[in-house]
């Protein structure tokens, strides 16, 4: 017989022993999948707006951070970043393992092919005799395991679970490294900000060490508030340096953040002029649909629930079929002799006894079910915490800036009136000295607090899953706006 009738003849065989076995398959072993239950507050704690749909979080990344530099930065790190890199390349990881599960439910096929020469010597007691002689042949193997108890679908289900999950967990690393660059780059304004201030006192008290320092030279006052203005001087050119240090280690920082080495950092506007736009929360409920991390966590449900069934149907028995199609041939002088063969097997192989492994094997996936919800609800409990926190730290710094203000208003109305009293003659210098030491570090404070106010609306914005509608791809292209 031809090979190519004995492939033909063990393809038709191959088929029409699957048939009925086919017919077995769609007995899928484990529960399927359903959303576990959690309990969902009607409105956030520190809600003022009533619940309504609209959120900052439907805006886009550029739609919330408008400073140009800023987004420039945060463009860089969307296309530089290594952690974002390491996310994309877990993604390609698991879309291969999904290729992976799916391919065990298809037939296997392969071959085997060979060849060999040999020469035997026959020798006598005047004469030698030789002879030459080769083989050569070829198999083409298949084999098809039929997914009966749904082994192979629910494999598939916790690769393609896994595959969901590393694609929320890219989202939630953009995400994150947005808001960090952002809130990273508040930060650097703040100290811009606060070396600004440092500067300010340094010419201050330099002004006021030299007047003390002429007025006790002439004799006209004690050695005293030179002293003391020197000490104040001292103490913030010293604060000059830390600040110039602690702005170098935050542009490195923001730098590696944005896959730059490092260097300096543009600025754009000023901590002072920096606006965000309005904040509404949304529905509770849409935060489950918005946040990545709560997204990852529930695809680690599915991914657990999958791996419960797997464990499952491995207590049953594999079944499937198995063929073969070769020839064989002898090489002998100048002549070819040749032979075909083929093969056609069913199979069923399964455990009998296995000390307890297959059982061990199910209550741990069981169990690690249980863990990835009890994951999934702390999860959830944790993204509402973090809204809160966020919203009632935008309404207390509201309050605690209209305070500050108000107090660097009268500080500066009091060093004025100091500075007047002192020129008349009706007071000490003290009073002004006290004056500005009471001025500066309320100056910082509010620097502070108008850096938190900004923070505030980065982490409600990362707290509630923002730009949760664009489209992964899009996440680099900011568009004009």
């Amino acid at each position: 017989m031809k090979p190519d009738t004995f492939a033909t003849s063990v393809t038709k065989r191959l088929f029409l022993a699957a048939a009925p076995l086919v017919l077995l398959t769609g007995c899928v072993m484990g529960p399927n999948y359903t959303k576990p239950a959690v309990n969902v507050p009607s409105t956030f704690r520190d809600q003022i707006e009533p619940a309504e749909a609209a959120s900052i979080a439907d805006l886009p990344w550029w739609g919330v951070f408008n400073d140009k530099p800023l987004q420039a930065l945060i463009t860089d790190a969307l296309h530089q970043n290594y952690d974002l890199q390491i996310a994309v390349s877990r993604i390609e990881q698991a879309r291969d393992i999904v290729a992976q599960a799916q391919s065990e439910g298809t037939p296997q096929i392969g071959y085997n092919l060979g060849a060999a020469g040999q020469e035997t010597i026959t020798t006598g007691q005047h004469s030698a005799a030789s002879a030459t002689y080769g083989t050569f042949g070829g198999v083409l193997s298949a084999a098809w395991e039929f997914d009966v108890w749904g082994r192979i679908q629910r494999s598939t289900e916790a690769a393609q679970a896994n595959l969901l999950g590393q694609q929320d967990i890219q989202r939630g690393v953009m995400l994150t490294l947005v808001t960090d660059l952002a809130a990273g780059y508040f930060r650097l304004l703040e100290l811009d900000r606060e070396l600004a201030i440092a500067q300010n006192s340094v010419a201050n008290y330099t002004q006021s060490f030299d007047l003390f320092s002429d007025r006790y030279k002439a004799g006209k006052d004690s050695e005293l508030p030179v002293q003391r203005t020197q000490a104040l001087l001292k103490n913030s050119e010293a604060n000059i340096a830390t600040l110039k240090r602690e702005i170098t280690q935050q542009e490195n920082a923001l730098c590696v953040l944005a896959g730059r080495s490092p260097g300096p950092i543009e600025r754009g506007r000023l901590l002072t002029d920096q606006t965000l736009p309005p904040s509404p929360v949304g529905e509770t409920t849409a935060l489950l649909k918005r946040r990545p991390d709560i997204l990852a966590a529930e695809q680690s449900i599915v991914n657990a629930n999958a791996e419960v069934g797997v464990a499952m149907a491995n207590f049953y028995p594999t079944i499937g079929i198995s063929a073969l199609v070769g020839g064989n041939g002898v090489t002998f002088g100048s002549g070819i002799q040749g032979f075909g063969l083929w093969s056609l097997a069913a199979s069923a192989a399964g455990p009998i006894f296995t000390g307890g492994r297959l059982k061990a094997i199910y209550h741990q996936r069981q169990a690690f079910w249980d863990e990835t919800v009890a994951e999934y609800r702390k999860t959830i409990l944790t993204a509402f915490q973090e809204t809160s926190d966020a919203l009632v730290a935008q309404q207390t710094l509201v309050k605690q800036r209209e305070n500050l203000e108000a107090q660097i208003a009268a500080l500066q109305q009091s060093l004025s009136i100091a500075k007047l009293r002192y020129d008349n003659g009706r007071a000490s210098y003290f009073e002004v000295l006290e004056a500005e030491q009471q001025l500066y570090p309320a100056e910082y404070a509010l620097a502070q607090t108008q850096r938190d106010q900004l923070l505030a609306t980065v982490s409600l914005y990362k707290a509630l899953g923002g730009g949760w509608q664009v489209e992964t791809g899009d996440w680099g292209k900011p568009q004009a706006g």
